[in-house]
């Protein structure tokens, strides 16, 4: 059965880090990109960074640049994401997705087609 599990969510101080992992199951991860998208409540599906297959191509939107970093262990079936400097603005679900492909990877939330349940991030004071 193919699954991906978001984890690592939770209520965090402004400034403060969480570390956001997705797991997958029933399919070899090697192969595929990996994206993080975001949903605040009542906006859209934002992405936020993304992977390729080998790791050698990341790309990240502006609002997290400096501060969130991505990485994967293909051994372990898991992608991360290291979110530091949290600010309020950042509060939404957070979801993994993948998508076979070439050596590269894309921040459109259509290219993706396995998505994970979301993982809850609250920023807040």
């Amino acid at each position: 059965q193919v699954q991906l599990v978001e984890s690592g969510g939770g209520l965090v101080q402004p400034g403060g880090s969480l570390k956001l992992s997705c797991v997958v199951s029933g399919f070899t991860l090697e192969s595929y990109a990996v994206g993080w998208f975001r949903q605040a409540p009542g906006m859209g599906r934002e992405g936020v960074s993304c992977i390729s297959k080998s790791a050698r191509v990341s790309f990240y939107r502006d609002f997290v640049k400096g501060r969130f970093t991505i990485s994967r262990d293909n051994a372990k079936n898991t992608v991360y994401l290291q979110m530091n400097s949290l600010k309020p603005e950042d509060t939404a679900v957070y979801y993994c997705a993948t998508v076979q492909s070439a050596d590269g990877c894309m921040l459109t939330w259509s290219s993706y087609d396995r998505w994970g349940q979301g993982t809850q991030v609250t920023v807040s004071s």
